[in-house]
């Protein structure tokens, strides 16, 4: 799809405005109500819809399709993501009412960094076809990767600060308090951060891990630019108000890490597929109708075995008794 830059402009001055319209009306810090996050996070959701259908009017199906392909598959490995926001805030011991704005401004962090992921693949790309087979191989490589991580069941993860971080805080120093909002304060004559804004910066750094897979996953349903980064815009606007809908839920997805790892599976297929094609190999194309109907059936089946596997687990730990778990207690000890 040919875009001008004008259009470019017109729909980075757009996403900053609803960026600007959140950040208002969050302004004050408080605790997100559930009823709070549904609203916005449906918000987020028709807005995506709305943007989709424009593509659709202007742009006909195939641009259309490739969007909400990109959406769904962003979202969906967007939700992983919240798992190491919940480590990251239990890390930080982050108030409850200031974790909206840790979130807005890590997430704002994040989509300028995958912005220059998505410009550098782009460009190389559009340079070299064979990086099709580098991508496609990746993401066969992560996908059983999350299927060994899945199966350790390792439940006691912590966050880790990366190296970027810790540099940062050996640079500046790290208050040993938050003052509200603040980001900076001086502390013994020297200006010195703020828990809040190494919270917000582990966040937003935290995020380019994850853009290692979720970019060429995108790339490999379509190799449009603007589609690229309006999918992983408007996936990412909208983590903020879905990991306080679905934080307590994250738990019960016990097998979204198979149904990731077939998503990106699936994809890595379809990219070394596209390459072989684009090297003039006679092989079978993968459409983006399906694409989109595989990885909406996965993340339904995924869903819907996840709560199902919770709710035995549930049950089981029930039957089993206080007086049970006592005394396995003490045969352990």
């Amino acid at each position: 799809m040919e875009v001008s830059m004008t259009l470019w402009v017109l729909t980075i001055v757009g996403l900053a405005a609803l960026i600007a319209v959140d950040f208002f009306i969050g302004r004050k810090p408080h605790d997100v109500s559930i009823k709070e996050a549904g609203i916005w996070t449906v918000v987020w959701i028709v807005l995506a819809v709305l943007f989709g259908l424009g593509l659709l009017a202007f742009g006909g199906g195939q641009p259309a399709g490739e969007f909400f392909a990109g959406f769904i598959t962003e979202k969906s490995l967007s939700v992983d993501n919240l798992f190491v926001f919940v480590l990251i805030m239990a890390k930080f011991a982050v108030p409850s009412q200031y974790q909206q704005r840790v979130l807005l401004i890590g997430v704002l962090i994040a989509l300028v960094l995958r912005a220059v992921f998505i410009a550098a693949g782009a460009a190389i790309l559009a340079s070299f076809s064979w990086v099709f087979y580098l991508f496609g191989a990746f993401l066969i490589w992560t996908a059983w990767k999350l299927i060994q991580e899945a199966r350790a069941d390792e439940e006691d993860e912590e966050y880790e600060e990366n190296k970027l971080l810790k540099a940062a805080e050996r640079r500046f120093g790290v208050a040993d308090r938050y003052h509200g909002t603040k980001l900076w304060i001086e502390q013994n004559g020297k200006r010195v951060m703020t828990p809040m804004l190494v919270v917000m910066l582990a966040i937003g750094t935290t995020d380019v891990l994850f853009a290692l897979d979720s970019i060429p996953a995108i790339f490999g349903l379509t190799q449009d630019p603007y589609i690229v980064f309006t999918a992983n815009a408007f996936a990412l606007m909208g983590l903020r108000q879905l990991y306080f809908l679905i934080g307590g839920l994250l738990k019960k997805l016990v097998h979204l890490s198979y149904g990731l790892s077939i998503i990106l599976g699936f994809i890595g297929v379809k990219l070394v597929l596209h390459a072989l094609h684009e090297s003039g190999v006679h092989v079978p194309e993968i459409s983006i109708p399906v694409s989109l109907g595989v990885i909406c059936a996965v993340l339904i089946v995924t869903t819907i075995t996840s709560l199902r596997a919770s709710r035995k687990t549930a049950e089981a730990e029930a039957a089993q008794g206080p007086g049970e778990s006592h005394e396995k207690d003490s045969v352990g000890t």
